[in-house]
């Protein structure tokens, strides 16, 4: 049975990279993105060109209830996910004594909440048929830090 990869962050350079290594490998790529609705629509077509079966599911991960539909959307367009590449990401290049709160707090729930979400839901799967593979991207931030990077590689370090 052919694999599906889900990819959060696809339409972006490292997730698109991403998919189109796991399409060489001959697996069925589903691309998540939030915002960049023409890059994920782009690396459908480089995708489908290269005889992949892929699909784009647009979420925002920071919301348990979107990765819940993005979730259900994904199983019944390719009936499971055996791996889920973290990826997705939001950066800021800002002086820690400059951080919002609000900026805080959406850089913990995109970058760090969001990977605990995606995971949540494709465990019980995994678990059911004793297989799988999930793999969180992360950056040398997290563990260097950067100066005008704090919650960027504080989220880094989490993941």
């Amino acid at each position: 049975m052919q694999k599906t990869v889900l990819i959060t962050g696809a339409s972006g350079g490292i997730g698109s990279a991403a998919a189109l290594a796991f399409a060489r490998a001959g697996y069925r790529v589903a691309a998540h993105y939030h915002s960049a609705r023409q890059r994920a629509e782009t690396l459908l077509c480089t995708l489908s060109d290269a005889g992949c079966d892929a699909a784009v599911f647009c979420a925002d991960i920071a919301d348990r209830a979107a990765v819940e539909c993005m979730f259900e959307d994904v199983q019944r367009r390719f009936g499971r996910v055996d791996v889920l590449v973290n990826n997705a990401g939001i950066a800021q290049q800002k002086l820690f004594c400059d951080v919002t709160q609000e900026e805080w707090d959406r850089m913990l729930a995109v970058n760090l909440t969001g990977a605990f979400h995606c995971c949540q839901c494709v465990l019980p799967g995994m678990i059911r048929r004793g297989a799988g593979a999930i793999v969180n991207v992360s950056s040398i931030w997290g563990l260097t830090g950067a100066s005008c990077e704090v919650p960027y590689s504080a989220v880094k370090a989490g993941i």
